[in-house]
């Protein structure tokens, strides 16, 4: 049966950018200083009112907590922290007098100054979602600083609809903070549990007051493995929530809506079970059906089934849904329906997605879509027989799917089984580096970018034309190559010493691949946010991969008669374009990325034979796919390294391979990392302050590394000094013979002038620091 105070149908969350990319455009004009504060503040609202009224439109109960405010300016981890005025002590002067935290502190948090830099930044789970790290000690002062919860609620309860506010939970946002630089050694961010949950008490009873009915808090970390033994973390949910849905009851706070996306919660279920929660939140996608006992121990609270994917955009099988729905029946007294997670992770609606061949778009589910599935699911409770009709509508389209044309190739079916050892080693790489120091002869700590320049409004509007037809492919390729030496002229006059082409003929280092890559297809309003204002428009893989043509080669071969000095060829990983699309999920992984990675094998050849003497595949998205527990790390690291070096093992010992990597917890997968047996890995390391380089040392990591020293997410220009100082740190802890000098990540979201001014300041670091090595050799 379903609550009598739930709603039966619900999701989690929804895209918070617009359907029009809203978001970003207004953020970016109040950036500018084209706009107000107070125009960003009433865009926003506007905007997020005319998503409750939509998802009124789509069948959710406006009325009675189903829609849930979860909406961020930039990144819900962050709107947490400056909720609890979680602020790390450089930061100490954003609070205002009355000790409040307001748009321009929030920002300044996520983006930085001039002065400092900002939180810094990681994957969120499995995702290619970003969030901003909050930064704890022991001596951080929790108290409200934010009220931006209540008052959005107020207005949004004058406007007609009565939502659920959105926090992170207390255990989750603990977990996933770090110790800050002065916390001490062996703090741990857990051990402020008792100090934050009287603010988060505080908090539930001004959401009370205000008249809010349920709040949801979402405790995503619980199903990812942590550096705590499960009994620990179910004694951090038993004082959480002792405190915050026991101590404090009814009316004092609204009723609580535990969540627990992306897994299983595993052993911490009985935990949450007796927690005094009054509803709890399964991820049945990602998991698994609980047994009836664990079920059964809920009582009253009422299970809120996750049964939707809400991270990939296929059609939901109603039949299987359905049948974990009946069990389910038989063990719990309360229930509704749901999501697995937020739909942030899926673009707004596939029927504005016509340019798409009708029969791959009936195959489709956006957010909006969605939202059907979840209320006909949430029919079915208590009378399955109610979508039948629909039940055998969702069979016929996965039946279609099943026999399209395209889905299974016999040819790259027979490529892909013919597979043998030889096909994924190179050979060893003390032999390969001789073999390209003879070719390459660099200097010590070279200097290099990841491969993308900033993409200009003329870029953008050119590539634009092209695609509609207004500009003649001539006309368009001679734009681009206008862009190239532009590119390579700036590079030389900087002084790197490994240049790149700058990649202007590229729309999305994914998307670009897509289009040339048969078994993909690409959106035209699919986007969904990627961190701030950031956003990106996943292709989707639908059918077996190959490469009808090449692809990259034309454009590096050009860039390459421009200079004596070597230009990158720069390819998107197998992983990488499996994280970044919207994968097909009738086949294991491992088949569709060694199909990624022998279509990449044909593109590698083709650029070693024009001439290209290293190639960069980038797999930042290799750790961003890392099962959330240990124990499926082992399969999942084997076939994900096996897909790169299949795609990077046929080229000759003096063709040097680099890869890239950002914005994860290198540490956790160093392992694999040297598994890929790339001469060359460029990392993120620029935000942490260099934290990854002791990670190298202790691991003994022997091949060239090229750690960040260039934060290219923020639009702070870093000063030489400032760059030197972390290039000294990694020179502390890696061997120079080994160490690159580059930014952590491509340079296309920069505007030219921030990035001039930064390489400037990289390269001069970079020469100082060979200075002093010479002046500590000759001494």
């Amino acid at each position: 049966m379903t609550d009598n105070t739930f709603p039966a149908a619900t999701i989690l969350g929804y895209p918070r950018i617009g359907p029009r990319r809203e978001l970003k455009k207004a953020l970016e004009n109040f950036w500018s200083g084209a706009s107000t504060a107070a125009e960003l503040e009433q865009t926003c609202q506007d905007l997020r009112h005319r998503s409750y009224a939509h998802l009124a439109e789509l069948g959710l109960d406006a009325h009675a907590s189903a829609v849930p405010a979860s909406f961020s300016y930039y990144d819900q981890v962050l709107d947490t922290a400056v909720t609890l005025g979680a602020v790390p002590v450089r930061f100490a002067d954003l609070f205002d007098g009355e000790g409040k935290l307001g748009l321009d502190a929030y920002f300044t948090l996520a983006r930085g100054d001039a002065d400092r830099a900002p939180l810094e930044m990681t994957k969120w789970f499995d995702t290619n979602y970003h969030y901003l790290v909050p930064e704890l000690g022991p001596e951080t002062v929790f108290r409200i600083a934010n009220e931006w919860i209540v008052e959005n609620f107020t207005a949004a309860r004058q406007a007609g609809f009565t939502t659920r506010p959105v926090l992170v939970g207390p255990v989750s946002f603990l977990l996933l903070s770090k110790a800050a630089d002065d916390a001490g050694a062996g703090f741990e961010p857990l051990s402020r549990l008792a100090d934050v949950l009287p603010v988060y008490a505080e908090v539930l009873r001004a959401l009370a007051a205000a008249g809010v009915e349920w709040v949801q808090l979402e405790e995503p970390a619980l199903v990812a493995d942590q550096d705590l033994s499960e009994g620990e973390l179910a004694e951090a949910v038993r004082l959480a929530y002792t405190a915050l849905a026991t101590e404090l009851q009814v009316p004092q706070r609204p009723r609580l809506l535990v969540t627990s996306s992306y897994g299983s919660l595993d052993g911490l279920l009985p935990a949450l079970a007796a927690s005094g929660v009054d509803a709890l939140h399964l991820d049945l996608v990602n998991g698994a059906v609980p047994a009836a006992a664990e079920l059964e121990a809920l009582g009253s609270t009422v299970l809120v089934a996750g049964l939707v994917d809400g991270e990939n955009i296929w059609k939901a099988d109603l039949a299987a849904a359905a049948d974990k729905l009946g069990r389910l029946e038989q063990s719990v007294s309360r229930l509704a329906v749901a999501t697995s997670t937020s739909l942030f992770h899926v673009p707004h609606d596939a029927e504005q997605e016509q340019q798409l061949d009708p029969v791959l778009r009936s195959w489709l589910a956006f957010a909006d879509q969605k939202v059907g599935e979840v209320r006909t699911l949430a029919r079915a409770i208590g009378k399955p027989e109610a979508i039948a009709a629909e039940v055998a509508a969702a069979a016929a389209v996965l039946e279609t799917r099943r026999q399209s044309p395209g889905v299974q190739q016999s040819a790259v079916r027979a490529r892909t089984g013919g597979l043998a050892p030889a096909d994924f080693t190179r050979g060893d790489f003390e032999s390969r580096q001789i073999a390209q120091q003879d070719v390459l002869r660099l200097p010590a700590l070279p200097t290099t970018t990841i491969g993308s320049f900033p993409q200009t409004r003329d870029i953008r509007l050119a590539r634009a034309r092209a695609l509609k037809g207004e500009l003649g492919a001539g006309a368009y390729e001679q734009l681009m190559k206008d862009e190239i030496k532009r590119v390579i002229e700036l590079q030389e006059e900087l002084g790197l010493d490994v240049l790149v082409h700058g990649e202007p003929e590229r729309n999305d280092m994914v998307q670009y691949f897509a289009e040339n890559l048969d078994g993909f297809d690409v959106t035209v309003h699919g986007w969904v946010q990627s961190y701030g204002s950031r956003c990106t428009r996943p292709s989707i893989l639908w059918g077996d991969v190959s490469r009808p043509a090449p692809i990259t080669v034309p454009w590096t071969r050009y860039a390459q008669s421009l200079t004596q000095k070597p230009v990158k060829g720069m390819l998107t990983g197998p992983v990488t374009i499996l994280a970044w699309s919207f994968v097909r999920d009738d086949q294991p992984l491992q088949e569709t990325a060694n199909q990624v990675a022998l279509a990449l094998r044909d593109e590698i050849s083709d650029l070693q034979e024009a001439g290209t003497k290293i190639i960069q595949v980038d797999e930042p998205a290799l750790r961003e796919l890392l099962p959330l527990r240990r124990r499926d790390h082992v399969d999942y690291l084997r076939w994900s390294v096996d897909s790169f070096r299949l795609a990077t093992s046929g080229v000759a010992a003096a063709t040097q391979i680099h890869t890239h990597l950002c914005y994860s917890e290198f540490g956790e997968i160093i392992d694999a990392i040297d598994a890929l047996d790339a001469d060359v890995t460029s990392i993120e390391a620029a935000r942490s302050r260099m934290e990854v380089v002791k990670d190298l040392e202790q691991y003994g990591f022997a091949r060239g590394v090229g750690p960040g020293i260039y934060d290219i997410h923020s639009p702070r220009i870093p000063s030489a000094g400032e760059l030197e100082e972390l290039l000294a740190a990694a020179v502390a802890h890696v061997p120079v013979r080994q160490l690159w000098v580059n930014p952590d990540c491509g340079l296309k979201t920069r505007a030219y002038p921030e990035t001039k001014a930064s390489l400037e300041n990289l390269v001069q670091a970079a020469r100082r620091v060979r200075a002093s090595l010479v002046d500590s050799l000759a001494g």
